[in-house]
């Protein structure tokens, strides 16, 4: 398989879209989005980095954030996290507050808002937000070696002044003690992960160790290659919020969007995949990301459902 004509032709066939979803604008910098940008980046287990579109362009990595902050988590507590916070789809919008209610405090998993929170307050750690905020800002240098790699602080701004159903939702975990910081505390540090920026090419190459069975690519281990299964798999059941059984269905890689319209996908042992397009479907992904990757799985084979003998690439 010819991995650049591949990521030539996704980059016309996106061009080529008329319906290219909308910007996320319950968050006003976020609405300001230019919507008819597509960028893709695929970095391969051998070493390679091939790079379409916009891949250079740098966008608010929103949920993504939380594949990171939970591996920053789980190397805190180890599976104790559990406790807090469960490992099953939603099946719910990714800010619900019912399903909290339901479910007495205790989100259904880590890459929804209210997991994701629980995940904030664990690194938390009893230090200040900018404490941990740089540690994961470090963290995800680390991951992508490179330094440029920043926090949009307009975007962090922009979230803090409309957040109000994440204030609801922490706010309701802190009553069941699932939150055991100050709440303003704990969203201050997630609102600021939410808030990092990086391009396709930096998103593809920070997702390497998840392709590599935990292992950085330039030596050392980020996570045990069973840590790194599991949140492969938490990636595919759950990195999508109610439509990740509709991702799983029709690209059967796993996945972790955000509403930056930036999704990162990981074929284990293969390839690391950054998309970007900022136009989200009715379900909070990109709308074009989506398309993208489901074309780049047809084409090459690489789903995890797929036998190794008809992968190719």
């Amino acid at each position: 398989m010819d991995l650049t004509a591949l990521i030539d032709d996704i980059v016309a066939a996106m061009a080529r879209e008329t319906e290219r979803g909308t910007v996320a604008s319950y968050i006003p910098e976020l609405a300001k989005v230019d919507a008819g940008q597509f960028g893709v980046a695929i970095a391969t287990a051998d070493g390679r980095l091939l790079t379409g579109g916009d891949a250079d362009t740098g966008f608010s990595i929103q949920s993504i954030s939380k594949v990171f902050a939970l591996t920053l988590a789980l190397g805190k507590v180890g599976d104790q996290l559990w406790d807090r916070v469960g490992r099953e789809p939603s099946g719910n919008a990714f800010n619900s507050i019912v399903q909290l209610e339901q479910e007495h405090g205790i989100p259904r998993n880590p890459f929804i808002n209210a997991g994701a929170i629980v995940v904030a307050d664990v690194n938390l750690g009893g230090h200040q937000p900018r404490v941990a905020i740089g540690e994961m800002l470090r963290f995800v240098r680390y991951l992508a070696g490179d330094d440029a790699i920043r926090i949009n602080e307009e975007v962090a701004a922009s979230e803090t002044a409309t957040g109000y159903r994440n204030m609801a939702l922490a706010n309701y975990m802190r009553a069941f003690n699932n939150v055991r910081h100050p709440v303003d505390l704990v969203l201050g540090s997630y609102f600021h992960q939410c808030a990092i920026e990086m391009n396709c090419r930096q998103l593809a190459l920070a997702g390497r160790y998840l392709m590599l069975d935990g292992r950085h690519p330039e030596g050392g281990r980020v996570v045990s290659p069973s840590r790194a299964r599991r949140i492969n798999a938490l990636m595919l059941t759950c990195g999508h919020y109610d439509a990740s059984g509709d991702f799983a269905f029709r690209v059967g890689i796993p996945g972790k969007s955000g509403v930056g319209g930036g999704i990162l996908a990981i074929v284990p042992g293969r390839a690391a995949i950054a998309v970007w397009s900022p136009g989200l479907n009715t379900s909070g992904n990109s709308a074009l990301g989506t398309k993208a990757l489901e074309m780049l799985a047809r084409r090459t084979g690489w789903s995890v459902f797929s036998p190794p003998e008809v992968h190719q690439g």
